[in-house]
């Protein structure tokens, strides 16, 4: 881990801790999945309601196949963020692993619902649309914000 990083982007100190989320994303990236969760728990120390947090550690709890965790920490940061659409996208195909398809239609619906037009969201957007129609939930078309 990088310790020793103690400075934001913009070269000021941040009180003297280091960046814990963005180290978290870095690790994620280069696949240090346990390192990146480590991360994560420290910056949720200094960050407790950080709904970003919260996801970005579900997204790892899917790499390394804890559903379980990856489930709780995208309804922890739903809690926190409700219209997230990351955290229902992330969490309507666990749920489908988990052959709970009329919760996840829920939540494809929502990230639909909330879905931001940027190239993030709408790379997503025809998937989530795709999966609705094959269970036989998506009739019309929902209008992306």
């Amino acid at each position: 881990m990088v310790w020793w990083k103690i400075w934001d982007k913009n070269g000021e100190g941040n009180g003297g801790y280091p960046d814990y989320y963005e180290e978290g994303v870095e690790l994620s990236r280069q696949e240090l999945y346990h390192d990146a969760l480590t991360s994560f728990r420290l910056a949720l120390k200094h960050r407790p309601q950080d709904p970003a947090t919260l996801e970005q550690m579900a997204v790892v709890y899917t790499h390394i196949s804890l559903y379980d965790d990856a489930v709780r920490s995208y309804n922890s940061a739903l809690e926190l963020r409700p219209e997230s659409p990351s955290a229902h996208y992330g969490l309507a195909f666990l749920l489908l692993k988990a052959g709970n398809d009329e919760e996840a239609a829920y939540h494809l619906q929502a990230f639909l619902e909330n879905a931001r037009s940027d190239r993030e969201d709408m790379k997503h957007v025809e998937h989530a649309r795709r999966t609705l129609r094959r269970l036989g939930v998506l009739e019309g078309e929902v209008v992306v914000h």
